[in-house]
Parts: structure tokens; C-alpha cells; sequence
């Protein structure tokens, strides 16, 4: 015999108020946005992108210029590694707290830190830390610090909050002490979780530590400011291929770590 499937339970007035919401946001969106699609697909539109990309080709290929190339995708790479490392150490400081394990003042205003830190764009801190700590690379690791710690921070907290509270509770009652409880416990439980977070905003802020430079943070992004503002669209052209090949290389790593540490 066959059998029926269970009654689908009945919808709350709140889903269908908040679908009908976001749909209300969709259709207002398009329309007090001047978006000129005829413009856009016209033939003039396509000849004058065609022309533009034209002038990339072929890429720079000098050994002077590709070796100057290959040091700013080093920079690059570092800004990103050192911001990311830096980011691991600020967003577990503050998840600890963030995660309530000291009480619920801490963790709003725990909470209420990260909420800035991660609001803030990594083009936004570099401009305002680059009055303190001048042109150049440093500046740019301390806005990807800066912002992933505010990232980080809160993914580490929902990993936290989210375990399994039992094996801590055992230990606890069985005398072990709280610091020891918690790394026996709980962090072998969230490890792997915050590995792949790491891993994740590592990619990330490849992409962000190469966009940095246009405000002047150093590695791939100063050069392609530099080469675009002189409309040097060969040598640009170079540095673009670099970037994505940098991301390429991280990303297929970043998937071999990932694949390794959470097995």
C-alpha cells in the first residue's frame, strides 16, 4: 500500500510577510536605479569595450618587468599571509569573549568590537592607517588585520557557541581546571571549524591585499594603478595575469589544506 505524506504544516503570516518584503526591496531596487540596458547591449558600447581590451595585448613580457612583477605578487602573498595570521590571533582574543564564556557584558561589548571591525572595508582602514603608518605594505596588513579579526572573531564565537557543551562539563566536574576543560573539550571540537574559516579568509584577503594597492598599500595593486594611470595597458595587462594567477595558486593550496587538516 502506498503511503500518504504527512500534511505540509501551515505557513506563518511572518514568512510570507518577510518573501513579500524582500520582493518589495527587489522591484524597488530596479526602479530608483537609472540602469540604462539599451545603452549598455548597443553596438557603439560593444566596438568601444572591444577596442579598450585591445590595447592590453600582447602583455609585457620584459625580464626586468616580469621580475619586478613577481617580487610585488611576493609582497602581495606576504601581506596577505602576515594580515591573516595577525587576524587568527585578534579574533580568538576576542571570540572567547564574544562566545559568553565570561559573562554577558563581555560579550556584548566583545560583540559590539567586532561588529566595527568587519564593518569597516579593507580600502576604509587602509586609508585611515596609511596616515599613521605611511605608504606601503604595512598598512595594508594592518587593514586586512584589522578587518579580518572582526570576521574571524564572530565565525570563532558561533563555533564556540555551537559545541557540544557536555565534554567540557565532564572534565569540569571531574576537576580538571577551566583552561584545561576548554582545550581538551571544546577546541579539539571547533578546530577544524576555525582551519577552514582560516583557510577561507586567507583566499579572501589575497583578493583584498591586491586591490589595497590602488590606495597605495603596496604589491600588485600599486603597480596596476601606476601602469593604468599611465595608460601602460600592456604592463597592466601583465600585472593582471599575475593576480589572477597568484589567486589561482592560493586557492588550489588553500583546497589541499582544507582537504588535509579536516579528514
Amino acid at each position: 500500500m502506498t503511503r500518504r505524506l504527512p500534511v505540509a504544516p501551515p505557513r506563518q503570516y511572518s514568512t510570507w510577510l518577510l518573501g513579500a518584503a524582500l520582493l518589495a526591496l527587489v522591484v524597488a531596487s530596479f526602479a530608483s536605479l537609472p540602469l540604462q540596458w539599451s545603452a549598455f547591449l548597443s553596438p557603439d558600447a560593444a566596438t568601444v569595450t572591444m577596442e579598450f581590451l585591445a590595447g592590453f595585448a600582447p602583455p609585457e613580457t620584459a625580464p626586468a618587468f616580469l621580475r619586478k612583477t613577481a617580487l610585488a605578487a611576493l609582497e602581495t602573498l606576504s601581506m596577505s599571509a602576515i594580515g591573516t595570521l595577525l587576524a587568527v590571533g585578534g579574533g580568538l582574543a576576542l571570540s572567547m569573549s564574544a562566545a559568553g564564556r565570561f559573562g554577558r557584558i563581555q560579550r556584548a561589548v566583545a560583540r559590539a568590537l567586532l561588529n566595527v571591525l568587519r564593518s569597516i572595508p579593507e580600502l576604509v582602514w587602509a586609508s585611515l592607517l596609511l596616515v599613521a603608518a605611511g605608504l606601503g605594505p604595512f598598512a595594508g596588513t594592518l587593514a586586512l588585520a584589522a578587518h579580518t579579526s572582526g570576521v574571524l572573531g564572530r565565525l570563532f564565537a558561533d563555533a564556540l557557541e555551537n559545541t557540544d557543551p557536555h565534554p567540557e562539563r565532564s572534565l569540569l566536574a571531574n576537576g580538571a581546571s577551566p583552561g584545561a576543560a576548554f582545550c581538551y573539550a571544546t577546541l579539539p571540537q571547533t578546530l577544524p571549524q576555525m582551519l577552514s574559516y582560516t583557510l577561507y579568509r586567507w583566499e579572501n584577503n589575497i583578493r583584498a591585499a591586491a586591490v589595497l594597492g590602488v590606495v597605495g598599500a603596496g604589491g600588485l595593486g600599486q603597480m596596476l594603478k601606476f601602469h593604468l594611470s599611465l595608460f601602460q595597458m600592456q604592463s597592466a595587462a601583465t600585472v593582471i595575469i599575475a593576480m589572477l594567477l597568484l589567486v589561482a595558486l592560493v586557492d588550489a593550496a588553500s583546497f589541499a589544506l582544507r582537504r588535509a587538516l579536516t579528514r
